[in-house]
């Protein structure tokens, strides 16, 4: 299946016309049987397989994976973020006592526990319907390691609310590799949403292989400017005034691109005065 991810959005008041950036990619799924019980194994496909997969592999940078996360956290940091979630993903308050003991155990002793994706138990039957996990979401790529289905990868869109048709609709975010290859309208994985001025400009971050920063006309969606950020910016960008001039900033990290190292900081750009 093709599944479009919208994200975040800005609205113009003046135009009524909203601004979404979106994920256009081929995503797998399936089902396995329900494993009963308090397991480890069991929590885990039933509250975890959904965005980390049964094999835990996960679809970076979207979704982490959680091979080897015995070599990257500690338990208690382990049960932190499931209780109270990290980045895009929320907390299950849901998950204590027991099962939230043996999720942990589950996920820093895989190797020696059945894979998370057998299906040597038999499915169990809820009155007269046999009940089911989900494997997780598994990107749709091709031998290179792109996505599998046609371009735009990634575009930016402007619709009108009053009519429900489209102002415009480009393509955003490139892979450097592609560009070079003389690829640089395939678009990619964008995270972070735009904000719009009352001058007319459309700003945006978002993308997380190039890491830029983009400027656009907002009536057009005509480039204006753009700038490389040190490490990906999937946030949404603020802009503010200190003595009459105007600043845009955005906050960077490196979480959602593995070749980037870990960390994160505050980039501000303003007109030259």
């Amino acid at each position: 299946m093709i599944l479009s991810h919208v994200w975040e959005y800005s609205f113009d008041p003046q135009t009524n016309i909203i601004y979404i950036n979106s994920n256009d990619v081929g995503l797998t799924n399936a089902l396995v049987p329900h494993v009963p019980g308090a397991g480890g194994r069991s929590v885990y496909l039933s509250q975890c397989s959904s965005c980390h997969r049964a094999d835990l592999g996960g679809a970076p940078p979207a979704f982490p994976s959680l091979v080897d996360i015995k070599n990257k956290l500690k338990s208690d940091q382990i049960i932190e973020i499931i209780q109270h979630g990290k980045g895009r993903m929320p907390g299950f308050p849901n998950l204590k006592g027991n099962q939230l003991t043996r999720l942990t155990e589950f996920l820093l002793n895989t190797d020696s526990m059945e894979p998370a994706d057998s299906t040597k138990s038999s499915a169990t039957e809820t009155g007269k319907f046999k009940t089911y996990d989900t494997t997780g979401y598994k990107k749709f790529l091709d031998p290179d390691g792109y996505p599998a289905n046609a371009t735009p990868w990634g575009t930016l869109n402007a619709i009108n609310l009053n009519t429900g048709e489209y102002v415009w609709k480009i393509t955003l975010g490139q892979y450097p590799e592609l560009t070079a290859k003389g690829l640089p309208d395939t678009g990619s994985e964008n995270y972070g949403g735009p904000v719009v001025t009352a001058g007319g400009v459309l700003f945006i971050g978002a993308t997380v292989l190039d890491k830029k920063l983009r400027a656009f006309d907002k009536a057009t969606g005509k480039l204006l400017w753009e700038a490389t950020l040190p490490l990906s910016a999937n946030a949404t960008p603020a802009t503010y005034q200190v003595d009459g001039r105007q600043y845009v900033v955005i906050a960077a990290g490196g979480d959602r691109d593995p070749s980037t190292p870990k960390g994160g900081v505050y980039v501000a750009f303003a007109l030259p005065q």
